[in-house]
């Protein structure tokens, strides 16, 4: 891998990981239409810090309020605020793609990685973005959360293991149909990625670092990533309170066609 490719996939990587069009999809694809030489799972992984240091830096008043939170209910045992009970649907939310992700972890190495799953999963999750986006009335804000959102949103991060549904897509999505607003929807979907990330990051990382060392390749995707993660949450923060999330659907459904399109082309 050269440190231009290494480079244009922490870019992909920040930029798709936290918009509904699935990071692991883009990640597995680029190398594929382009011939470069997959980088790996735990490569994919590596860039994943710099995802995490993005979403850490934009949302840094959010989660020291959040430990200030999660220490008042270590001492006190009450959750009379609504960021003591924003850090129990946090954990709630957590807990099934950590177990999804222990289980499935073989599948997602290997099976998952296929472009024609890719593919359909792109466009089958578009296509249900942008139906639950424009036809379930949404008001709620994040305030109004109750535990049973919180387990529906995290049951929906472990199909996100098929590179092509998408975490954020698929728990945005989630939000939506239980009629959160778009703002609140896209804010608990980036507040609820990062104890993924951490953990995958955590347990995959030194496997990225025993198979290649830290490279110059393997830094400089990390900084790409974290650039443009923090790009990628700003720009949707903005543009979703004012727009649908059509657009982002409607890109799933052209990438989709695009690769079954060069699936077919290639024989």
């Amino acid at each position: 891998m050269t440190p231009l490719q290494a480079i244009a996939l922490g870019l992909i990587q920040g930029l798709s990981e936290f918009l509904p069009i699935s990071s692991s999809a883009h990640l597995t694809l680029a190398p594929w239409l382009f011939g470069w030489e997959d980088p790996g799972l735990a490569f994919d992984v590596a860039l994943h810090l710099g995802t995490l240091i993005a979403v850490l830096w934009y949302f840094r008043m959010e989660w020291l309020a959040l430990i200030k939170a999660a220490f008042g209910i270590i001492t006190t045992g009450r959750l009379e605020t609504p960021e003591k009970r924003r850090v129990i649907y946090l954990i709630i939310a957590t807990i099934p793609g950590a177990i999804g992700g222990f289980l499935l972890q073989s599948k997602a190495e290997s099976a998952f990685r296929s472009p024609e799953l890719i593919a359909s999963a792109l466009i089958i999750m578009g296509l249900v973005l942008w139906i639950v986006d424009k036809l379930v009335d949404q008001r709620r804000v994040l305030g109004e959360m109750r535990w049973i959102d919180a387990l529906l949103i995290g049951l929906s991060q472990v199909i996100a293991l098929i590179p092509g549904v998408s975490r954020s897509g698929s728990t945005i999505t989630t939000g939506r149909g239980l009629r959160f607003d778009r703002e609140a929807a896209a804010e608990f979907s980036f507040l609820m990625s990062m104890p993924i990330i951490a953990a995958a990051v955590v347990l995959e990382g030194p496997k990225a670092l025993h198979t290649g060392g830290l490279t110059n390749e393997l830094m400089s995707g990390v900084v790409a990533s974290a650039v443009s993660g923090w790009l990628a949450i700003s720009i949707l923060m903005r543009y979703v309170s004012k727009h649908s999330y059509g657009i982002f659907a409607l890109y799933r459904i052209l990438l989709g066609l695009t690769v079954l399109a060069v699936i077919y082309a290639r024989g």
